[in-house]
């Protein structure tokens, strides 16, 4: 099996929004009461093939997305994107959780649940089917949707590493 070549992309090059997928509340038990702290996951991404995930965790709400923001800001990769959607179907795995996406015509939409949506409309995906099995464990779910992702090739990367013209790649 070939290695997946990630491509990391700095995020001070390109202008990132942020998505909350969700937010939880940990209670740690003491003697003199409960501790309440508070754990974030946010994906960032530029809608155009950039996407990345992180996770936050503080006393209060804001300072958790804020930490969860800024780690996602240093795991930022690139995935193709053509024409508004995935270029074939994947599956990706993460734990316990397994996503399938597949290419969807245009007008479709996002057709799929709240962790993965997150991640489809922050990359830049406008049409696509996607089905969550296994787990729906908001932090694996995030993980498996951008390992997916990171499987993706477009035609002219399968071109170029197999050492062909783009018009072999579609013909056969």
């Amino acid at each position: 099996m070939s290695m997946i070549n990630i491509k990391r992309v700095r995020s001070s090059e390109i202008e990132l929004k942020d998505r909350l997928v969700s937010v939880q509340r940990v209670t740690k038990v003491t003697k003199g009461g409960r501790a309440f702290s508070f754990s974030a996951i946010v994906v960032v991404g530029d809608e155009h093939g950039v996407v990345g995930h992180g996770l936050g965790k503080s006393k209060e709400v804001a300072d958790a997305v804020s930490k969860g923001i800024d780690d996602a800001k240093k795991n930022l990769v690139r995935v193709p994107v053509l024409k508004g959607t995935v270029p074939h179907e994947q599956y990706g795995k993460f734990g316990g959780a397994l996503v399938y996406l597949k290419p969807a015509a245009p007008g479709t939409g996002v057709i799929a649940g709240g962790a993965m949506r997150a991640v489809l409309e922050s990359v830049g995906v406008t049409d696509v089917l996607a089905k969550s099995k296994g787990s729906s464990n908001p932090h694996n779910v995030v993980k498996a949707t951008i390992d997916a992702l990171l499987k993706m090739r477009d035609a002219i990367g399968v071109a170029q590493q197999r050492g062909v013209k783009m018009e072999r790649v579609f013909n056969g």
